[in-house]
């Protein structure tokens, strides 16, 4: 993993996991490359609502961030199915956004993001968000 010398034990040394619900692939690999290069998280991407269900059958994400325009399902009605696993319930969630949307965000713990994403203003809501 890294070369670090502290205990893999300390909270803010554990590699944290973020799964990325994004069906456009070269948004999609930006933000996986941003993330695995500026920060100490590994990002996992899938293309839809449907995978995203699967993947967390095997992989419990610590962060999730979901594109609002996803096929067969949108990023609102995968988060309520998300947080309706009880390990799920609790884990934050990101929502980017190629259009202004406040409905169902508001009553929701979900972060709004506009795209185009700002790289640097992401990064650091997800450093914000891992950290607690």
């Amino acid at each position: 993993m890294t070369d670090n010398k502290e205990s893999p034990i300390n909270k803010h040394n554990t590699m944290k996991l973020i799964l990325i619900v994004e069906d456009d692939a070269l948004i999609g690999e930006i933000f996986v490359q941003a993330i695995s290069e500026e920060t100490a998280h590994q990002a996992l991407l899938v293309p839809d609502g449907p995978r995203a269900l699967e993947i967390v059958k095997t992989y419990r994400p610590d962060l999730i961030m979901l594109d609002y325009h996803l096929p067969r399902m949108n990023g609102l009605e995968l988060y309520d199915r998300l947080h309706a696993i009880k390990e799920l319930e609790n884990v934050p969630v990101i929502l980017t956004t190629a259009g202004v949307m406040q409905y169902g965000v508001q009553e929701r713990r979900i972060i709004g993001i506009s795209k185009p994403v700002d790289m640097n203003k992401l990064l650091d809501i997800i450093e914000e968000l891992l950290s607690e």
